[in-house]
Formats: C-alpha cells, sequence, structure tokens
C-alpha cells in the first residue's frame, strides 16, 4: 500500500503503534504518539516537520518519508490527514 498512515497493531504491547511509510513501517512509541497528538493541530508543514524528527530516527526513514509524500500525491493533503488520523488512535 502506498502512502504514509498510522495502524495501531494492538494494547498493552511495548509498541502498540506502527507508522507505514509505503510497504516498510516503523513501530511508534507510546510517548511519540501522544507527543504528536498534542501537536495535532500544528500547521501542516510544522507537523510534517516534527513528524519527521520523531519517527524518522535515521537518515534513511526521514528521506523515505520525504520520497513516500512525493510519489503519493499532494503532501499537504496526506499529513492533514494524517493528522486527523493520529488524533483518533
Amino acid at each position: 500500500m502506498k502512502g504514509l498512515r498510522f495502524e495501531r497493531i494492538g494494547k498493552g504491547r511495548y509498541y502498540n503503534i506502527v507508522f507505514h511509510i509505503g510497504s516498510t513501517y516503523v513501530p511508534v512509541s507510546d510517548e511519540t504518539l501522544d507527543e504528536l497528538k498534542e501537536q495535532s493541530l500544528l500547521p501542516a508543514e510544522r507537523f510534517l516537520d516534527l513528524l519527521i524528527d520523531r519517527v524518522g530516527y535515521s537518515l534513511y526513514l526521514k528521506d523515505q518519508i520525504r520520497n513516500e509524500l512525493k510519489t503519493t500525491g499532494d503532501p499537504t493533503t496526506q499529513i492533514t490527514v494524517l493528522q486527523g488520523a493520529i488524533r483518533e488512535l
């Protein structure tokens, strides 16, 4: 599946949420999820910077997130959708 998205994979696990970057996924800690939720009303560009900083913990992942945004449509729309989705997790 293309694009960026969050998925809840369970409760009570070490990682309950994963962030999909195309066909790759990255586990997201509860602390990171809480921080992203708190900041989910930021403008899309600032939220993207925060998302890349917190979830893209390596240069490779940061590049993957940026590349996926470029190849799957309007980045601002994708980030806005992610902001809404994260508030529902």
